[in-house]
């Protein structure tokens, strides 16, 4: 691959266009030979919110195929990787409520402007095609709504948003669908039905810590279960759990390297906009008030200590107490509250201007999806004009990553 590394001062509210500006980086990659070659150029919208765009060539198995076509741009979208970071601690000389407001210029309304931004710069009024992957197809759905006359086709895995949907609803899903995968699971793992609750149980009885000094609570044990809906997560946390206890000087106790790597398996302290933006990104006009965390009082079988039936993972979920418990977030603890109480989030999804669409759509929706909700998928592909759609129970949310050609091969076709 031959790699160029762009880096582009942007608004950081697009609404003000003469104000702070803020840096978003892109890596720019074409095949080896065709560097001087006008090719149309493929956007990459990564999943998240609050992920960088993958680093080359790992986590990106679609990219060999898409670069027999297109001059590829990987996004580190705004706030992470090489872009502008927000964090704990560079957002540490702001007051609560300037941090609360800077973070709301994170969603995906700013990151299809920053694209257009990008877009005139690079390729002036040719458009451009998107690809985007989970919350990256948010991204391309807002961007069909709102600036169509900058894309020439878009591409969609596992993330056509609900479009008007109250996150109350949307969690009220996600959880049926989160206890749907935990069954299938402990069927395939019997054994660490077992396991699962001896570990809570001791977590319960003693104060465990991880290696950056966080507590190892059950309900923090249960964040684990965000790795359910990928095609490995089943082994991810089998392999975690099936030697969790070692024999110490004192009995039985958990061993480091199951502690490192629950810690490395939750990504929450390196990504931090994923924790404050989670639930905000499905606000319009109304406030998610800490959806997960009400809605979770209607399922009480993932209560942790409960006496009967197995112990759940949660899923892709986000609490208000995860910012006591989990160090590096919580310095934002406030805004998180802030954000969560927030009412006045403006509209992502012009619906009318969707059902006039005109762009080229190709979409795989993931049947058996843990993450984006096939009903909420497949309400908007009816929304959307012309949108063609790949229904599959092949692959699980991470489709794109387990098998890149043949989805990408097989949307481009769509098209």
């Amino acid at each position: 691959m031959v790699v160029s590394d762009h880096t582009f001062s942007l608004p950081l509210d697009h609404g003000d266009p003469d104000g702070e500006t803020t840096d978003v980086f892109a890596r720019e990659v074409v095949a080896p030979g065709r560097a001087s070659e006008k090719l149309p150029f493929l956007v990459f919208l990564q999943g998240g919110p609050g992920h960088e765009s993958p680093r080359p060539p790992a986590g990106a198995s679609w990219l060999p195929r898409a670069l027999q076509d297109y001059r590829v741009l990987l996004l580190d979208q705004r706030g992470t990787g090489c872009s502008t970071r927000l964090d704990a601690r560079t957002l540490a000389r702001h007051s609560t409520g300037e941090q609360a407001r800077r973070l709301g210029l994170h969603r995906m309304d700013a990151i299809v402007n920053d694209c257009e931004a990008i877009r005139k710069n690079l390729v002036g009024d040719e458009p451009w095609t998107v690809l985007g992957q989970s919350y990256g197809g948010f991204c391309a759905t807002h961007y069909l709504a709102t600036a169509p006359e900058g894309l020439a086709a878009a591409l969609i895995t596992g993330g056509l948003p609900p479009l008007a949907a109250h996150p109350d609803d949307i969690y009220r899903q996600t959880y049926v669908r989160c206890r749907e995968r935990n069954e299938g699971y402990y069927e395939q793992y019997p054994a660490d039905v077992q396991a699962v609750q001896s570990i809570i149980a001791h977590l319960a009885e003693n104060r465990i810590e991880l290696p950056s000094g966080d507590p190892l609570t059950p309900r923090r044990f249960q964040l684990l279960g965000l790795a359910l809906g990928m095609s490995d997560g089943f082994e991810s946390i089998h392999y975690l759990v099936e030697d969790a206890f070692i024999a110490g000087p004192n009995g039985p106790e958990l061993g480091f390297h199951f502690l490192s790597g629950v810690e490395q398996a939750l990504r929450y302290a390196t990504n931090p906009i994923f924790s404050l933006l989670h639930e905000p990104i499905y606000c319009q006009g109304f406030a998610s008030n800490w959806s997960a965390e009400r809605i979770r009082g209607e399922f009480p079988e993932f209560d942790p200590m409960r006496a009967n039936g197995p112990a759940l993972f949660t899923g892709e979920m986000i609490y208000p107490w995860m910012f006591d418990e989990i160090g590096q977030i919580s310095p934002l603890r406030d805004a998180a509250h802030l954000l969560a109480e927030r009412s006045d989030w403006p509209s992502l999804y012009d619906i009318a201007r969707l059902e006039r669409n005109d762009v080229p759509v190709a979409a795989a929706v993931y049947f058996n999806d843990m993450y984006v909700d096939r009903s909420f998928s497949l309400e908007t592909a009816s929304t959307i004009r012309g949108a063609q759609v790949w229904v599959t129970n092949e692959y699980e949310h991470n489709g794109l990553r387990a098998d890149g050609e043949r989805v990408l091969d097989r949307l481009l076709g769509m098209l």
